[in-house]
């Protein structure tokens, strides 16, 4: 096999001891994510059965047109934790389910065209979860493509919710018609039917998201605002009844439990539907200015705050729910729907502690696969250790073989020199590493540690709303970065402050295997900062 080193076209002035070209040229440069990536699948972990027969599912009148409940409720009959946290408002692009992967067209659609849940049998099920999500991808789709399809199918999932309404405590309820248990989060055992705290949130974000939008009919906006009024009643019902899933725990925060069980404290705790069902608050407060949806949008994100550490896995794959707290049984996906979910907190209360958890998530585990081209990882002149861990053949975690260090070796480079790799992730128990794909060495490992090996280019770009404030340390030289793209150079500064000094910054990405910062005005305006040179939102 070829040797698959290159050596980097010579240049004066290195910087960090590196060739200009290799340190300050970014050979891939990605787009900062401002979105959501494909929804999860809320029945992964188990599947459904046909429901003892005699099973009654009492469904509501088709037909609905307005007005339903008689008048929303006006007080909590609950309180828990809160602690100011705002519901801002934000562009276009950074709303709840905006710009998401366009859905595909062919589906397991029942003979009215709505997605259906499909079984290992072939049965096809409503499933509201699915259904609703499909609807909010269908309306982003319409949004990016204009294609009226969308716009059709997102009214069509919306109205099938609206025809298998439940009406139960003075509230629209979402049925699950089948039962369903959890093969590893034990207590997880539901009879049709049974409802999410998950389905109920999401419903408002459908509801209120198709009543803005501008092609409808006066009449169809009135019953999507009417239908989101009667979904809201269902969050001002406490868990001494069925139906039911807004509980405060023992330490009086609020939950929204995507899998309600009793007794009550056996539910999951599951983060990521109750993050998704708090974007349904957000919508509907955007809407209404509801001050009861402030409030329990408040709580919500009061609880998420205070359970981060519980969420949190340092160095590895971030937890699934506060009560199991299985982070390897459900895969690694969670991980970055967490991150993403923070991202998103982040932009709409405005709020810098769900920005910095968001990093410590990205840190702890980040994207392990690059491109479908991969990357190229850096070598300074010197001495590295390449290592050899026990892997799926494609480099992916296993769980039974746990990342097992096999072998290592030494290798010796007289000048910088560089390797194609095809992935980065975090070993377990270890640092980052990358895969190298191609030549010698191919399926070793080495260690990310900039200038020594790190992956060239920007990577992992997150941009923050509003934009959060870095610290220069008084006296102390640091050095800032411009990077060029494409071949081309960029430049560096030096620069060192008699006090402590502040400036903004817009993004984060990991630039050349380290975490840097783009400070967005003043005149650094577009240089970049390591992190680890800087202090952060005044900490």
């Amino acid at each position: 096999m070829g040797n698959p080193f290159t050596d980097p076209t010579p240049a004066p002035a290195p910087v960090d001891g590196l060739p200009r070209s290799m340190a300050l040229s970014l050979p891939h440069k990605d787009q900062p994510l401002l979105t959501l990536g494909p929804t999860p699948e809320q029945l992964s972990g188990g599947s459904p059965k046909t429901p003892s027969a005699g099973t009654v599912i009492p469904y509501a009148e088709e037909g609905f047109t307005g007005q339903e409940l008689a008048e929303l409720p006006t007080t909590l009959p609950f309180e828990f934790a809160t602690s100011g946290h705002p519901a801002f408002d934000v562009p276009e692009s950074m709303r709840p389910w905006r710009n998401r992967p366009l859905v595909s067209k062919t589906a397991n659609y029942d003979s009215a065209g709505v997605a259906m849940f499909k079984d290992a049998s072939g049965k096809l099920w409503d499933h509201p979860v699915l259904q609703i999500q499909f609807g909010l991808s269908a309306l982003a789709a319409y949004r990016t493509s204009q294609d009226p399809w969308y716009l059709t199918k997102a009214k069509l999932h919306a109205q099938r919710q609206i025809d298998r309404r439940v009406v139960l405590r003075g509230a629209w309820w979402f049925p699950y018609p089948f039962d369903w248990s959890h093969t590893v989060h034990t207590g997880l055992d539901f009879k049709a039917p049974w409802y999410s705290g998950m389905a109920q949130g999401e419903a408002l974000s459908l509801f209120v998201q198709l009543a803005q939008m501008p092609e409808i009919t006066a009449e169809e906006r009135a019953v999507y605002l009417d239908a989101a009024d009667n979904v809201f009643a269902s969050f001002f019902v406490g868990d001494d009844a069925q139906p039911w899933f807004m509980l405060v725990d023992a330490e009086g925060y609020a939950w929204i439990q995507e899998y309600p069980v009793d007794a009550p404290g056996t539910s999951d705790f599951t983060f990521n539907g109750m993050i998704f069902a708090l974007f349904g608050l957000w919508d509907y407060y955007r809407q209404t200015q509801n001050e009861l949806a402030l409030k329990l949008w408040d709580g919500g994100l009061t609880t998420i705050d205070h359970y981060f550490s519980r969420l949190r896995n340092p160095n590895w794959i971030s937890y699934y729910c506060n009560t199991h707290r299985s982070p390897a049984a459900l895969g690694y996906t969670y991980h970055h729907h967490h991150v993403n979910q923070f991202m998103q907190l982040a932009w709409l209360s405005g709020r810098f502690s769900f920005a910095r958890q968001m990093d410590r998530l990205i840190d702890d585990y980040s994207s392990s696969l690059l491109t479908e081209a991969g990357g190229t990882v850096a070598f300074a002149a010197g001495t590295h250790t390449l290592y050899k861990f026990d892997t799926r053949s494609d480099g992916s975690y296993s769980q039974t073989r746990n990342d097992a260090q096999l072998a290592t070796k030494k290798v010796t480079f007289t000048r910088a020199t560089s390797a194609p790799a095809s992935m980065r992730r975090r070993i377990k128990g270890c640092g980052v590493y990358y895969r190298i794909s191609a030549g010698a060495y191919a399926g070793w490992w080495v260690g990310e540690y900039y200038p020594k090996a790190f992956l060239r280019g920007q990577w992992l770009t997150r941009s923050y709303l509003p934009h959060r404030t870095l610290t220069f340390p008084a006296n102390v030289a640091r050095t800032v970065y411009l990077y060029g793209t494409g071949g081309s150079g960029g430049s560096t500064k030096t620069v060192k402050f008699v006090a402590d000094s502040n400036a903004p910054f817009d993004q984060r990405a990991y630039i050349n295997g380290r975490a840097m910062l783009r400070i967005s005005a003043g005149r650094l305006t577009g240089y970049w900062v390591w992190q680890g040179d800087v202090r952060t939102d005044g900490l």
